[in-house]
């Protein structure tokens, strides 16, 4: 029998392997890649199309023509999509990125034949309607009104400008006038010129001449990888920028500065430094400046890796009688982690949890296809996330304090503050 007052024995035992997903070109480099073993009788199809900000040579065209893609076909209407996708208990995730823009179906197997179909539709001949673009805007706008009293939504934005510049696809964001100039026209325009699938990805139970059915589905759409010849150069604009407002009782910090890309050496390093200064709840950050002096509520450091440039932020909101204390704090996280060894109880505790956090992770198998994905998007080494493990394992503190004094420096901290 069980004895419950007795500990089960700790097992350490980090190994993360990806399963093998099938890769078959289907035309002019562009990859249809199946992930099967999928338990549930469910199945994810998701189309990456280089339609991105990085490529629009207008602001707000790759937003407003991704989210425009199911509002109406040449023989659908809006409604008649939405019944359809609701009749056969489906869904589509329409996510326009800063470099990608992605379109994904989730249904159930018993019904792709019906409803892939009708994906392909939307993929092949949106109609961009006036009336279904006026009232897009106007949901855009009130949204847009409503989070610029926002010092969180805010904050971000300046946050980004200024790292990247204003003109950058990384550090733009969509404006009112850019909304108001835009037309069904040039719309289409874009869709034509950048709405050529990529990649295409596939995750269900699915016996081969199901998987042939899928991959078939395709051949109507525009099949041609494009080539990525966008260039933006990095202008930054304030180093330090403070908006005051008189209503807030609290204000929006947000430090940041480029940082090491995926492909880079330093990259593993750098997230396992991350996630000890602000990446999780018992990170140094949490404990100085939530738990010892109570200035938040949540502090957390990031880094968000984008296609071409990555960017390391923090970020916080405290009362705005607390604001200058709260920078000196964070600096002088900053400033011990460039300068002190990390104890080895404290490194083998976030080791434990960043690597939990990703076998947790990898349970979710659509997670798995993400991880999947990853890779072929930002062309990275099939044995990326293998690496990664290894890397956080033998990871020491003195490698980390390196890490620290290359990448933390904090005279060239960008500084925002909103509120």
């Amino acid at each position: 029998m069980l004895n419950r007052s007795i500990a089960p024995p700790f097992s350490q035992n980090f190994s993360f392997e990806l399963p093998a997903a099938e890769v078959t070109p289907i035309a002019d480099g562009v990859n249809f890649i199946f992930l099967g073993g999928l338990q549930q009788e469910v199945f994810k199809l998701e189309i990456i199309f280089n339609a991105g900000k990085w490529y629009e040579p207008k602001l707000g065209l790759s937003h407003f023509t991704s989210i425009l893609l199911n509002k109406g076909t040449s023989d659908k209407s809006s409604k008649e999509i939405a019944e359809l996708f609701d009749y056969y208990g489906a869904q589509i995730e329409i996510s326009p990125g800063y470099d990608f823009t992605s379109v994904s179906l989730y249904a159930l197997k018993k019904h792709v034949h019906e409803i892939v179909p009708l994906f392909c539709e939307i993929l092949t001949s949106p109609m961009f309607r006036q009336e279904e673009f006026d009232l897009q805007r106007d949901i855009f706008l009130q949204n847009l009104k409503v989070n610029n009293e926002k010092n969180s939504f805010v904050a971000s934005k300046l946050i980004r400008k200024n790292i990247f510049g204003a003109v950058h696809p990384y550090g733009s964001s969509i404006e009112e006038n850019d909304a108001a100039t835009l037309t069904v026209n040039e719309l289409l325009n874009y869709f034509k010129s950048n709405f050529s699938p990529s990649e295409v990805y596939l995750m269900g139970n699915f016996d081969s001449h199901q998987v042939k059915f899928l991959k078939d589905q395709f051949v109507s759409l525009q099949l041609k990888r494009q080539e990525n010849k966008m260039h933006f150069d990095v202008i930054p604009g304030q180093s330090a920028q403070h908006i005051s407002k008189q209503n807030s009782v609290q204000s929006s910090i947000r430090l940041g500065k480029l940082t090491a890309t995926r492909g880079h050496a330093d990259y593993f390093s750098l997230l396992l430094l991350n996630h000890i200064l602000g990446g999780y709840f018992g990170s140094r950050l949490m404990k100085n400046i939530r738990e010892e002096k109570g200035l938040t509520y949540g502090i957390y450091s990031s880094i968000n890796s984008f296609k071409h440039k990555s960017l390391f932020s923090i970020g916080a909101d405290v009362d705005k009688g607390n604001l200058e204390l709260t920078i000196t704090e964070i600096k002088k996280e900053l400033q011990t982690l460039r300068e002190h060894l990390i104890p080895e109880d404290e490194l083998l505790t976030a080791k434990n949890h960043f690597l939990g956090s990703l076998q947790l992770d990898a349970a979710n198998p659509f997670s798995l296809l993400d991880k999947i994905k990853n890779i072929h998007l930002n062309q990275l080494s099939k044995d990326y996330y293998k690496n990664l493990v290894a890397s956080i394992q033998s990871s020491d503190s003195i490698s980390l304090r390196e890490i620290a004094q290359k990448y933390f420096t904090v005279a060239d901290l960008f500084e925002v503050a909103v509120g």
